[in-house]
C-alpha cells in the first residue's frame, strides 16, 4: 500500500542517507587501498620529481649525492611504468574485498520509501547492513 506523502520524504530521506553513507564507506574503502597498493609508485615518482633539476631540485643531501638528473629520470619513468600493474591489482583488491564484504548490497532501492511492507535486504544470504529475520525465498534452479 502506498506510504502518504510525509512518511514518503522521511522514508526517502532515510534511505538517501543509508545510500550515501554506503557510498562513502565505499569511496573511503578504495582510497585506503589505492593508497596503500599505490604506495612505491608514489614515493618513487616523488623522489624522481624532488630531486631532478628541471622540476623541483632539491637541495637535499640525498638529491645531491646519490640522484642526478638521469637516476632522476629513472625513477620517473620506473614509477609510472609500475603504476599500470599496480592498478590492476588494487582494483582487484577493492573488487574481492566489496565482494566478500558484500557492500554493494547495501544500496537500497527508492521504492522502498513508496510502498509500505517492503524488506531491506535482498535475495541470497544477506548482507551485514541487511535487516536479520528477512525470509529469502529458494530457488529451484540453484
Amino acid at each position: 500500500e502506498p506510504r502518504s506523502p510525509w512518511c514518503c520524504l522521511a522514508w526517502t530521506l532515510v534511505i538517501g542517507t543509508m545510500n550515501s553513507l554506503v557510498f562513502l564507506l565505499n569511496l573511503l574503502l578504495m582510497f585506503v587501498i589505492f593508497t596503500i597498493v599505490l604506495l612505491p609508485t608514489i614515493v618513487v615518482v616523488y623522489f624522481g620529481f624532488q630531486c631532478h633539476s628541471q622540476v623541483l631540485h632539491s637541495s637535499a643531501r640525498y638529491c645531491k649525492s646519490v640522484l642526478d638528473d638521469n637516476s632522476s629520470s629513472a625513477l620517473i619513468i620506473l614509477g609510472f611504468v609500475i603504476m599500470s600493474p599496480l592498478l590492476v591489482v588494487a582494483m582487484a583488491t577493492y573488487c574481492s574485498l566489496a565482494r566478500r564484504l558484500q557492500l554493494l548490497v547495501c544500496f537500497q532501492p527508492y521504492s522502498l520509501a513508496l510502498y509500505k511492507g517492503g524488506r531491506w535486504c535482498r535475495r541470497g544470504e544477506g548482507a551485514p547492513c541487511c535487516a536479520r529475520g528477512c525470509q529469502t525465498q529458494l530457488k529451484a534452479w540453484v
